[in-house]
């Protein structure tokens, strides 16, 4: 259970925390718990947010601005926007914030002091099973530097008003008073092979089977599209390879010497060959089949390979919401008067 204060570490949160550490930073601390193997971190509390937006506040309204506009009008809402973003990126951090979070970053960085990390935003709607919030917050890569993670912090926060975030609230009517956002920090990986898997097929729903997708490099290249994946259709219960696809993978993401990632070229020798092997391969459906079986349903998950040590290492796992939605659909309109079924049958026979 999260503590008082505005740093959580993973081992001491969970899925229940998410309220106080937004949904990735819930995950990973659920993960961690389960006996996944996931990169030590830590998570800034939505506390440190709350403290940080009351001094904002104090000067002029934020959460009022955006809850006074209109979902249709993206005029309003793009200016609006604009106004705030600018305003959390410009903006200091409260001193006991900054306290906190620096001494939470030189216990994480204490054995490898010049180790890059993950600055990752976690909403605390994001990944909800009835309103899928992923992707619409940032995520800053290959961060160096007490500076670098203090504005990387603030970008996080001030993506909860992007365009995107501010115009999917609105129209999904949910109230600004309830949203807020915790902040992922933990360590990089440097990763030779990363990308994704799904529970059941993304293209059909089947729950037999592990869909794996991957390509060389930081999984950005992935989740971001700039680069078509290697894919792997997998029996859940056998391991049986039914599909392989092995694409052309022309360009990878690469940490940049001055912090962040750059896209850079994939050698001749490696653009058509496969990203994984048989066995990482099996490990992987290992680790999906575990991680449903924790939280009993299905899920999509980010993986990473380590360059160095080869370990396979999660790096999120958020319920999968489209085939889940669709199931949870009615099929038909339910009849307050269960006669007014059979009525319809027989008037429509007589009709013919």
């Amino acid at each position: 259970m999260v503590g008082s204060g505005y740093i959580a570490w993973f081992e001491d949160i969970g899925l229940a925390d998410r309220e106080q550490v937004g949904g990735k930073g819930a995950s990973l601390g659920e993960l961690q718990r389960a006996g996944i193997a996931v990169p030590p971190g830590y998570v800034v509390r939505t506390a440190a947010f709350e403290r940080f937006l009351a001094s904002l506040e104090r000067e002029a309204p934020v959460r009022a601005l955006v809850g006074a506009l209109a979902a249709e009008d993206l005029a309003a809402v793009t200016a609006c926007s604009q106004a705030l973003r600018r305003r959390i990126e410009q903006s200091e951090l409260p001193e006991e914030v900054l306290t906190e979070l620096s001494s939470a970053h030189a216990r994480l960085l204490r054995e490898t002091p010049a180790r890059a990390v993950a600055v990752r935003s976690s909403a605390t709607c994001e990944d909800a099973l009835e309103a899928s919030f992923a992707g619409l917050q940032d995520t800053y890569l290959w961060i160096k530097g007490a500076a670098q993670l203090a504005e990387r912090l603030r970008s996080c926060w001030s993506s909860l008003y992007s365009v995107e975030s501010i115009s999917y609230r609105l129209q999904h009517r949910l109230p600004e008073e309830r949203v807020a956002m915790a902040v992922v920090v933990q360590h990089m990986v440097d990763a030779r092979t990363a990308g994704v898997m799904f529970t059941r097929s993304p293209t059909t729903g089947d729950r037999s089977v592990v869909t794996i997708e991957g390509a060389w490099g930081l999984g950005s290249a992935v989740v971001g599209g700039e680069v078509t994946p290697d894919r792997w259709v997998l029996g859940k219960i056998t391991g049986e390879i039914s599909a392989r696809e092995i694409s052309d993978k022309s360009l990878q993401h690469a940490p940049a010497g001055e912090g962040g990632v750059r896209a850079v070229a994939v050698g001749e020798e490696r653009r058509r060959a496969p990203c994984l092997n048989d066995e990482e391969l099996q490990q992987l459906r290992a680790l999906a089949r575990q991680i449903e079986r924790h939280y009993g349903r299905a899920q999509d998950i980010e993986w990473a390979v380590e360059r160095e040590s080869g370990t396979i290492l999660l790096l999120q796992s958020r319920p999968e919401t489209v085939w889940s939605a669709r199931e949870a659909a009615p099929i038909a309109k339910h009849e307050a008067d269960p006669l007014m079924h059979l009525m319809s049958i027989f008037g429509s026979r007589q009709c013919r």
